[in-house]
C-alpha cells in the first residue's frame, strides 16, 4: 500500500500594481510583481532561488539525525542566471556552507543526500544547468 502523496497549496493575490501577496498556512510573503521591480520584496525568479536554498537546508535538517551529524549552523548561498529567449533560468550555482568539525567525507555524504532528497531541488535539476559545493565553515 502506497502512502498518499504530499500536497500543497498556495493563494496569491495581487494587491497593486506593485506587488502580491502570497498565502500558505498561516504564513504570508510580500512579492515582487511590479513591472519596475520592488525593492521590498522578492521577484518570482528570487523568490525560485530562495525556495532553492530552503530546500537544501530542509534538506541538512532532515539527514543531519539520521547521520549523527553535528551541526552549529548553515548558510546556503545561490545565484541565477536569466535567458531571455525563451524567459527561463538558464543556471543556478549555489554554496552550502556548514558550521562543524565533521571530516571531508561526511560532508560529501552530506552534500550527495542535498542533492538526493529535496523536492524543489529535483524539479529544478530537471529543467536548469544547477551546479555547487557543500564546504566546512572556515
Amino acid at each position: 500500500m502506497s502512502e498518499p502523496k504530499m500536497r500543497f497549496h498556495v493563494e496569491t493575490r495581487r494587491l497593486d500594481a506593485h506587488g502580491s501577496l502570497a498565502r500558505c498556512k498561516a504564513a504570508e510573503i510580500t512579492l515582487d510583481t511590479d513591472l519596475a521591480g520592488n525593492p521590498d520584496a522578492f521577484n518570482p525568479a528570487e523568490l525560485l532561488l530562495a525556495a532553492l536554498s530552503a530546500c537544501m537546508i530542509k534538506g541538512i535538517e532532515r539527514v543531519t539525525p539520521l547521520l549523527g551529524f553535528s551541526l552549529r549552523g548553515v548558510e546556503v548561498r545561490v545565484d541565477g542566471v536569466r535567458q531571455d529567449v525563451p524567459p527561463k533560468m538558464e543556471s543556478i550555482t549555489y554554496e552550502i556552507i556548514v558550521d562543524n568539525d565533521e571530516p571531508d567525507r561526511r560532508l560529501e555524504l552530506l552534500h550527495d543526500n542535498v542533492r538526493k532528497c529535496g523536492t524543489v531541488f529535483n524539479t529544478v535539476t530537471a529543467g536548469t544547468q544547477l551546479s555547487g559545493v557543500l564546504r566546512r565553515a572556515i
